[in-house]
């Protein structure tokens, strides 16, 4: 749906990835508008064959301060695809092992939590 030219998501999105050798996974995603980049787990880049690590970053979250690995990956979203940074984390023990963060949503969307 749009809205103003802005394509509305909500609080869960469906999401496909593409692997470095052009395979689709698709998979359920939290959008996260507090968080400035995305993130992904790392064993799913892992299988994926996403990266290489392009750089590192301290990220600050709910469990403290750490340096993650960054990679550079396609998602289609809503219909969008675009290409952007991603954190590596251990997100296996979390229900969903994608964040979307504003570094995608920046894109032209906007988050309807009643979605």
């Amino acid at each position: 749906m749009k809205k103003g030219g802005k394509t509305i998501v909500g609080l869960t999105e469906k999401v496909s990835l593409f692997s470095g050798n052009g395979k689709k996974r698709t998979l359920n995603a939290k959008i996260d508008t507090g968080a400035s980049k995305s993130s992904l787990d790392i064993n799913l880049a892992s299988q994926l064959n996403l990266g290489p690590i392009i750089k590192s970053k301290m990220i600050k979250s709910a469990h403290g301060n750490r340096l993650r690995p960054i990679i550079e990956a396609e998602l289609e979203i809503a219909g969008k695809k675009i290409r952007s940074e991603f954190t590596l984390a251990d997100r296996g023990h979390m229900k969903y092992r994608m964040l979307v963060g504003v570094n995608i949503l920046k894109h032209g969307f906007l988050v309807d939590p009643s979605r």
